[in-house]
């Protein structure tokens, strides 16, 4: 790994879904209290796959706030130093079991074969990350802004999407609001 600032070369400039986009086939769960421990063995299994890199590895999404029904799909994120060098952790990943469904800039994302663990890759002190974790803390310590997510959630959910993506977007201006009243309730 590079202890440098700098990439060492430029990101990609464009979008890569690779296999193109897919259908939204799962629909919500109620919360899974063996979503945890799903976290911490593929936390394990990423960490083993990066040995020695300086990664920091965190369970994001709603399956990291109890009580949130949520997608079955345990999402993860890792920063690395430096997004640009693939070769520092994605052929571990790879090595350890992981796709790769896309290539951004700024963001890579692994996933397991049954789609079930989504591992999201930025560089340490992109916002995204710092995003993830504002809006998961404070659903994890807010039952109101908990309980709007989880109905705009379940009225989303009940449409039909051609991409995953989309529905995704589609939950944009709940979690910018919610992220705004995080913000706000910061000492």
């Amino acid at each position: 790994m590079t202890n440098s600032s700098r990439p060492r070369r430029p990101d990609v400039t464009t979008v890569e879904i690779i296999g193109g986009a897919e259908a939204l086939t799962v629909g919500l769960s109620g919360y899974d209290a063996r979503w945890p421990e799903v976290y911490r063995r593929h936390r394990r299994r990423i960490l083993d796959a990066l040995a020695g890199a300086d990664v920091e590895v965190e369970h994001i999404g709603s399956t990291s706030v109890p009580g949130l029904a949520a997608k079955p799909i345990v999402d993860i994120v890792v920063a690395v130093p430096d997004i640009t060098a693939e070769e520092d952790y994605l052929d571990g990943l790879l090595a350890a079991g992981y796709e790769l469904r896309v290539r951004e800039p700024g963001h890579r994302l692994v996933r397991t074969p049954a789609r079930d663990v989504h591992v999201h890759v930025y560089e340490r002190g992109d916002a995204a990350v710092h995003e993830y974790l504002l809006l998961r803390d404070h659903l994890r310590t807010h039952a109101d802004d908990r309980a709007l997510y989880e109905s705009v959630k379940r009225d989303l959910i009940g449409r039909r999407w051609n991409d995953m993506n989309d529905y995704a977007d589609a939950k944009s201006d709940v979690i910018l609001a919610i992220k705004t009243r995080a913000r706000a309730a910061r000492p």
